[in-house]
């Protein structure tokens, strides 16, 4: 719990510094998304959210998202779907794999592409800055493993 409470901390810190008062359906908002352990959309958090304070209203999680958004506490990935997901921006940096068929958006991280794409920057005389890698794929059998989180 101590981990998601720190978290609670940090959204309600960015959301002060962009000046916005700390109500009681955004601090749920932020406990929403601080438990979250996988990638949902503004539509998930308000449903979640909404079971706990049905005054809740969608356009309150979407400017809550946005500042967070803006602020670096969160990251926004536009997946092939279309859909705007969520995931916080405290975590270590790892890629994305996405199954096509159920929507899945899997973790991994690995040393060997992180590598490679380094490798390819120099060649072509760049430093990697930052970097987005969102596979997509579509499931064959039983890979040993993964951390995966459902959308």
């Amino acid at each position: 719990m101590k981990g998601i409470d720190h978290r609670v901390e940090a959204f309600e810190l960015q959301l002060r510094k962009a000046g916005l008062r700390m109500t009681q359906q955004r601090r749920l908002i932020l406990r929403v998304l601080a438990e979250a352990d996988d990638h949902p959309d503004a539509k998930c958090i308000f449903t979640r959210a909404f079971a706990h304070d049905p005054t809740l209203s969608l356009s309150t999680v979407y400017r809550t998202m946005k500042v967070l958004e803006t602020q670096g506490a969160i990251e926004r990935h536009a997946f092939e779907d279309g859909v705007s997901r969520y995931e916080h921006a405290d975590q270590a940096h790892h890629d994305h794999l996405i199954d096509i068929d159920s929507g899945e958006v899997i973790e991994f991280s690995s040393p060997e592409i992180e590598e490679l794409q380094a490798k390819i920057a120099a060649k072509l005389g760049y430093e990697i800055v930052r970097h987005r890698l969102e596979l997509y794929g579509r499931k064959l059998d039983k890979p040993a493993g993964r951390k995966r989180t459902q959308s």
